[in-house]
């Protein structure tokens, strides 16, 4: 019946549509209507092309009132479904600037959205909650998909991206490169600023640097303890510490795509917690994920889905705005580099990974078919977010004056 009624304002949608395709300066979108009709969306310059059965318009009201979060959800409930949707995701931040605010939350919807949000804000509280929510599914869950090393973050491939190369080589590669950018020396010390499972710190206790890693994740905590146990690693404490109560000073600071669970309104508080711990001219070497600055605000104004159902409190760099705040605790920024493309991989692999976890039902029992789903959707929105080029992963160092 809801569908019924819905078919007869199609013309409604249809429009929706037409924002759309003239939206789309390169790319385009094979629509199939609930009707069985078809619609070629864009397609005026080469790009990604993607295919998209419309099964109910339900799924074109989410898109047009909750953006990006109404989107999963009718993808979830199966009523619009895609061969591949990875260059439909690519598609929309390819063409983010020409597209607008197509695509995002709107009224009403987008107010209720923020203010879920915020109460997910990044106190030193909610920050501790933020982060079991995600890191604390289980060590269980990510050792089935995460290389050897443990590493949830970009790889660092060789260029041209090789597929011949393993995942577990990039990996070491971009731990290689952070510990390069520190600038230190075998019995330097080293403040990490979320752990992980302790990929970086194997790295740089084998080179010789002591390292004190911090993370909010008990999960994490104890992993990282039992790594370094295992592995015989000397000069190596795990706390769980908030980063703003961090206290002494080292020769160098790491901190690898942790920032992003930060917030906005505390990168002063971040920035200020390195600018505090080094030594003068000390190094930090981080590894962050930012937004496109010309879309950042609009961004900032909206809750995306990653925000709603993966990461809560979580929030993409604008990196101008970053780098000024920087600036101003006296942290020179150099030597940046971005390789966005090289997430875009690391991701497609992970997400193979997965589905071969899944596959051959080594998931741990407790996850259902919809946080299997979720998952598969959050890599592939992921990797399109990255191919679409709206998305950078970069390292850069921080020099203290």
């Amino acid at each position: 019946m809801v569908d019924g009624l819905l078919g007869r304002f199609g013309f409604l949608f249809q429009q929706v549509l037409d924002r759309i395709d003239a939206g789309l300066a390169s790319g385009s979108i094979e629509v199939t209507l609930p009707d069985g009709t078809t619609r070629l969306l864009g397609a005026r310059a080469e790009g990604p092309a993607a295919i998209v059965e419309i099964v109910s318009w339900r799924s074109i009201l989410r898109l047009a009132t909750r953006g990006s979060v109404g989107w999963y959800i009718a993808w979830s409930r199966g009523e619009w479904t895609s061969p591949d949707p990875v260059p439909l995701f690519e598609l929309f931040v390819r063409n983010r600037t020409t597209l607008g605010p197509t695509g995002r939350a709107a009224g009403l919807t987008r107010l209720l959205q923020r203010i879920g949000h915020w109460l997910h804000h990044n106190s030193r509280r909610g920050a501790q909650r933020n982060i079991e929510f995600h890191y604390d599914l289980g060590n269980d869950f990510y050792s089935l998909w995460l290389d050897p090393s443990m590493s949830y973050s970009s790889a660092l491939f060789a260029e041209p991206i090789d597929a011949n190369q393993s995942m577990e080589s990039a990996q070491a590669a971009k731990l290689a490169a952070i510990l390069d950018r520190t600038a230190t020396a075998p019995g330097d010390t080293i403040l990490e600023i979320g752990c992980g499972w302790g990929s970086f710190v194997e790295v740089a206790a084998r080179a010789g640097r002591p390292v004190h890693a911090i993370t909010l994740s008990s999960e994490q905590k104890q992993a990282v303890e039992a790594r370094a146990g295992r592995e015989g690693l000397s000069g190596v404490t795990v706390a769980l510490t908030d980063y703003r109560e961090v206290s002494g000073t080292y020769d160098a600071v790491a901190s690898i795509e942790m920032v992003e669970a930060v917030g906005q309104e505390y990168w002063p508080a971040y920035l200020a917690a390195i600018a505090q711990a080094l030594k003068p001219g000390g190094h930090a070497a981080i590894q962050y994920i930012a937004m496109d600055d010309a879309i950042f605000p609009a961004y900032a104004r909206n809750v995306d889905f990653i925000q709603r159902y993966v990461f809560p409190g979580g929030m993409l760099l604008s990196e101008g705005r970053f780098r000024a705040i920087a600036e101003a605790q006296g942290l020179e920024w150099r030597d940046r580099r971005g390789f966005g493309l090289h997430y875009a991989e690391t991701l497609r692999r992970w997400r193979i990974a997965f589905e071969d976890a899944v596959d051959a039902g080594r998931l741990p029992p407790r996850f259902g078919q919809d946080f299997v789903g979720l998952w598969r959707y959050y890599l592939m929105y992921c990797e399109g977010g990255f191919r679409g080029g709206g998305i950078d992963v970069a390292q850069v160092t921080l020099v203290k004056a």
